[in-house]
Formats: C-alpha cells, structure tokens, sequence
C-alpha cells in the first residue's frame, strides 16, 4: 500500500520507518494536511495525519476524489477530522488509542512540579547569578486534594501518582473505576464538588460537545483562589477567553497546559524569527503564573515508537482485509 504521511517530524520519522520495516511504499512530508495539501495525497491509497492536521469536511471531499480509501491518525484525538463525513465518503479511519499514558500523565506532573515550585523562575534567576529566593514559594503537595476529571487510561495513571505523593483524589468520569476507589481511596463526585474542593484540578478528556468549553465560567465560580489548573487534554476544553479575565482578577493560583484552544498554524512551527499574532496566546504567555509547552506530551520514546507500531497495525489490517480494532466508530460525534 502507498502511504502519504502529513506533518512528518524529524523526530519520528525513524520510529516509522523501523514500524513499516519496508512492507508499505511510505513518503514523508512536513506539510499539515488542508485543503491545499490534500492534492499531494493523488496516487496514495492511504494518509496518516497528526492532531493538527486539517480532516474537514472539503478536505476528506478532496481526499475521496484523489483516490485516498484509509486514514490513519498518529495520536488518539480525533476531534480534528469529520467522521461522519469520512463514513458518507467511503473512507476508513482508525486512531493511536493507548500510546502511552504514562507520557501525558507525567508530563502533567511535571508541570504541576514546575509550576508549583517556580522551576522557571529559579532557573532564570540562577543563570543570571541571582541566588535570592523570595519569588520561590511553593507549597508541598502531601495532603492536597486532586481533582483528576476524565479517568480512563492517561487520568488513571494520573491518580496512582498523585496518590503516591500523599495527595487525596476526588474524580469525576461517567464510568468510575472500582479498582481505583479501592487501591486509591479514589472518591468519585460531581464536578460542582471537584471544582469547590479541589486544590489541584487535571483535566484528561478527550473533546467533544459536552467537553467542549467544560471549563468557563460557571467552573471558575466554584474554584479555590489558590486553585493550580493542568491541562494535558485539549485547547478548547478551557474558554480561553474566560481563562484570562479569571487570571487577570486573580482568581487562580496558576494554569499549567500542554495545549492551547487555536494551536493551528502556530503549534509544531518555529516562530521565532517572526513571532505569533495570536493575542489571546501572547496574553496567555504574558502571565507569570501560566505555564505552556508546544503539545509535547507524546514526544518520548516509548511513544513515539508505540505510535508507530499502531499506525502501521492499523495499516496492515486494512491491506489485509482484515478487522482495525482501531477503526473509529462512525457514530462517535466529535468537534
């Protein structure tokens, strides 16, 4: 099969290569798929794209003309492509479910850790000779109440390590998890309680219309002043807009995110020659109490290589006629 993959980074293009290990005739290209790269798909039977790719529903139009039959996507988010508009084209999409929960729960500890303690801060200052250490208070995190809310595979991991540092863990999931109230002490609530009680709240759920926008407002109202927000899920769960009036007034403690609601055209670039126009972001950035990395929870090893494995799985299924356990359900309405 002839494979077409968007938005192909250096980095992970090894990792792909030894997964394939030659069976499939694979280019790579760094462009993001849209509506004006969608004509480089002509002669490929496949597409592999990332999260911030562009699956709409002109550009799976597109797509179906040229030829494409599968598209098979490097991460488990899938709110960037139109599925049901891929059902009604006659497409084939399967996801990279279950890559490594470990790497985006740990990365949103590493935040936590970083904001927490002032890394940054400290880092800056000791690079500039500057030992002082009054813009370093931190807090430790023993007895702390966490609020993980979406607790499947990468929220789960995120409780077992908070609970080994001694913090209490309230959730919030449509399914609770029996096992992590009993080894866990795990109490599952309502989110009007997480939002109140929690001194620390990790958002884990995927972006759908009930997530979307799930923190605006109304959660804001509910929240402790000294309340430090993670978001390792999606951009738009949080109302960017209402995250900053809630900064500027003081209204949080902090807010520590791997993702950001517009990332198109900015994400996976480098701009630092001509710098960004987005002025929601620069707001955002411009915030001594606001921690953000450029969506790299999955940029490890052990990721990138499961990622790979999975892209190809899903690949060879399809070749061979054969059943993707991956293969998204159409019924599934996403953004």
């Amino acid at each position: 099969m002839k494979l077409l993959v968007y938005s192909a980074k250096d980095f992970e293009i090894p990792f792909l290569e030894k997964a394939n290990s030659a069976q499939h005739k694979v280019r790579y290209i760094p462009e993001a798929l849209d509506s004006n790269t969608a004509i480089k798909a002509i002669g490929f039977e496949a597409i592999s794209i990332f999260s911030g790719d562009d699956a709409s529903l002109v550009v799976l139009e597109k797509l179906r003309d040229l030829g494409v039959k599968y598209i098979t996507l490097r991460s488990a988010g899938y709110n960037n492509i139109q599925i049901k508009a891929a059902k009604r084209f006659g497409l084939k999409v399967a996801n990279a479910p279950d890559y490594s929960p470990n790497a985006i729960a740990e990365l949103a500890v590493a935040l936590l850790m970083t904001i927490n303690r002032k890394i940054i801060v400290a880092d800056k200052q000791v690079h500039a000779h500057n030992f002082d250490q009054k813009n370093l208070l931190g807090c430790d995190l023993v007895h702390k109440t966490v609020g993980v809310i979406g607790v499947g595979r990468i929220g789960s991991v995120m409780v077992k390590i908070m609970h080994g540092f001694g913090c209490n863990i309230l959730a919030h999931d449509l399914q609770p998890n029996g096992d992590l109230v009993e080894k866990y002490q795990v109490k599952y609530t309502s989110l009007e309680e997480l939002y109140a009680q929690s001194d620390i709240i990790s958002l884990h759920v995927p972006l759908t219309h009930e997530t979307h926008y799930m923190v605006s407002e109304n959660a804001f109202n509910l929240m402790k002043p000294t309340v430090v927000l993670l978001n390792t899920a999606r951009g738009a769960v949080v109302d960017t807009k209402t995250l900053i009036k809630v900064l500027k007034e003081k209204r949080i403690a902090g807010y520590a995110t791997d993702v950001y609601e517009k990332e198109k055209g900015i994400f996976f670039k480098d701009h630092s020659a001509r710098g960004i126009q987005d002025e929601r972001l620069l707001t955002l950035l411009s915030f001594e109490n606001v921690l953000l990395t450029p969506h790299q929870g999955y940029v490890t090893k052990e990721a990138l290589k499961n990622i790979a494995d999975i892209t190809f799985a899903n690949l060879n299924c399809w070749a061979d006629g054969e059943e993707c356990k991956n293969e998204l359900g159409y019924e599934t309405l996403v953004l």
